[in-house]
């Protein structure tokens, strides 16, 4: 629970209010059923208007008084509990951006979402039902049966059987409704995953006329999580009727007892009617503390869940040297030194194996290599993407690691496999790279990447707003607003991953001859399908499974690689079959 101090502190004024609030509250409602009782067997009996009118005034007095003090832990409760989630949900959200990969990696996206929202609205109702429920139930209980007890001894005996009765019934109903809420949330983030897997690919699937199949799925997901929640609803549902019965059938058993007594001057009337009111609240206090349970257990699951995200130890974060030295990267020298690298530490074979690579500043390197080479994997390292296993990268002759990582990735710009883009317009994902671009920095790096000119073909031209992911372009298109992003940032390393595939060889020609003219200080790492694409690379780097068996120049490796040879030449032969 420590780690939910920090999220509250800004509103610990409103956490502090609203128990005070309660106890005023459940104060002014302990007496009351007392002075009613005196009003029946003092001022009625003897026929005391002025002690009735003064002790009703009292008890509207105090009415009043608990109006306000419910009003205002309403007010406070509503404050703090709200409050608190939106603390929290921005602490979750800021952990989640210091996620590196790896961390990513261990949760599903759906999953994160779940916990984002629905999880942490589920905390937001049990804070709440804590700062109104939780406070004024125990209350309620205690001072209901001191008093009960003091009036009637003997009728408290019912208060002894019913009071462990009702609580062992409720335990036993929890007990096999808590693992329930566990599976629920499970459920709710195959959902979740459902839905998001389905808009984020609806166009593969309107594609290939798989929309019954993905409405298959989506039932079954949603059939899981229908069944899991019937079966925590129905049990946590026994609850109420079984409260109803223990209650009732206390009030029946006071109501007999407690008619003899009166009958045999034991007891007076308006003892017994006070007698009932504080057996009632009595109940009603346990009926607040079992749905308080209830809605407990099902925040434990949750809460486990949120904590798993905020105990996650963040596998990639600065050193203390990166911290202290402040250093930056601005040469863009690379230098791979036995480097090996496995996803997971333990249970996986390396993916990469004792990589030696020199990158001058300046030089353009290429890797090339057979899908599922790890060439990705291999320039993820340089940004910190991922951290080595074994060895080092160096950038400018210092371990990344040495870098913070604000410096560090600040000084390399990355073009991904998959392109993403942001809501907004084409101006404000462009300045992404560079937030203080000026005006003819953009349109220079947008003339760079082969962009400008279908970015000036839009009637509203860099403010044209594009749809969530850059639905409404196309994938070329999409392609070069990524590199002028990555151009406009104007890094000491430039990675390229396969990130001209969808445009042409006339523009991709130019993108090269562009980057020459423009980025010549600028380290360059090209991963590409396209041979062609690499042709005029200072180093071409061969790739498989994951080790180096051939680097040098086009020249070279096409007289000594076998390997190369055998790629050079199969594309070659299909371009001319093409042809």
């Amino acid at each position: 629970m420590k780690q939910y101090f920090r999220f509250v502190k800004k509103y610990k004024k409103a956490f502090l209010l609203a128990p005070l609030l309660v106890m005023v509250d459940v104060f002014c409602e302990i007496v009351q059923p007392e002075l009613m009782s005196r009003i029946v067997d003092l001022g009625i009996q003897q026929r005391d208007v002025s002690y009735i009118l003064r002790t009703g005034g009292l008890m509207l007095a105090l009415s009043l008084l608990a109006i306000i003090g419910n009003v205002g832990n309403i007010w406070y409760s509503s404050q703090g509990s709200v409050g608190f989630v939106t603390e929290l949900r921005k602490g979750l959200f800021g952990k989640i951006q210091q996620f590196s990969f790896a961390n990513i990696d261990r949760f599903s996206s759906a999953s994160l979402v779940t916990r984002l929202t629905n999880d942490v609205n589920i905390l937001q109702q049990v804070v709440m039902m804590s700062l109104r429920l939780l406070i004024r139930g125990p209350l309620m209980l205690v001072f209901a049966v001191v008093i009960a007890v003091r009036i009637a001894p003997g009728l408290g005996l019912i208060i002894a059987v019913a009071i462990p009765v009702l609580m062992v019934s409720i335990f036993l109903l929890l007990r096999r409704g808590i693992p329930y809420f566990v599976q629920m949330q499970g459920k709710l983030d195959n959902l979740n995953g459902a839905v998001q897997e389905n808009l984020t690919n609806v166009r593969v699937i309107k594609s290939f006329v798989r929309e019954s199949f993905e409405k298959k799925k989506f039932s079954v997901s949603n059939e899981e999580l229908m069944t899991i929640s019937i079966r925590a609803s129905s049990i946590v549902a026994l609850i109420m009727p079984v409260m109803q019965l223990v209650m009732n059938l206390s009030i029946v058993a006071i109501v007999w007892f407690g008619g003899n007594k009166i009958m045999a001057g034991k007891l007076q009337v308006g003892q017994l009617m006070s007698f009932i009111s504080y057996v009632t609240q009595i109940l009603m206090s346990l009926m607040m503390l079992s749905v308080s349970v209830m809605t407990f257990s099902r925040a434990g699951a949750s809460s486990r869940r949120i904590l798993e995200v905020l105990d996650a130890e963040i596998d990639i974060t600065d050193s203390p040297r990166a911290a202290r030295e402040d250093r930056r990267p601005l040469r863009g020298k690379v230098e791979f030194i036995g480097v090996s690298f496995k996803y997971h530490s333990t249970g996986e074979e390396y993916v990469l194996k004792n990589i030696h690579l020199t990158a001058e500043a300046g030089q353009r390197v290429a890797v090339i290599g057979a899908t599922g080479s790890a060439k990705s994997t291999l320039v993820q390292l340089i940004p910190r993407l991922y951290d080595v296993t074994e060895g080092q990268v160096l950038v400018d002759g210092l371990d990344v690691r040495d870098y913070t990582l604000s410096n560090l990735r600040n000084g390399v710009s990355m073009v991904l496999q998959q392109n993403e883009l942001f809501s907004g317009t084409i101006r404000e994902n462009l300045k992404w790279g560079n937030p203080l671009a000026t005006e003819e920095e953009l349109i220079a790096a947008a003339r760079d990447a082969q962009a400008d000119d279908f970015i000036s073909s839009f009637p509203a031209g860099y403010d044209t707003v594009l749809g969530q992911g850059g639905v409404n372009v196309s994938g070329g298109q999409k392609q070069r607003l990524c590199i002028a992003r990555a151009l406009l940032k104007k890094p000491a390393i430039l990675i390229l991953d396969d990130s001209t595939s969808a445009v042409d060889t006339a523009t991709e020609a130019r993108i090269r001859e562009a980057l020459d003219r423009h980025l010549r200080q600028t380290t360059t790492f090209i991963i590409a399908q396209r041979i062609g694409s690499i042709l005029s690379a200072d180093k071409i780097i061969v790739l498989e499974e994951g080790a180096i068996i051939a680097s040098g120049s086009h020249e070279e490796l096409l007289k000594s690689s076998q390997a190369y040879q055998e790629i050079y030449y199969s594309q070659q032969e299909k371009e001319v079959t093409a042809s």
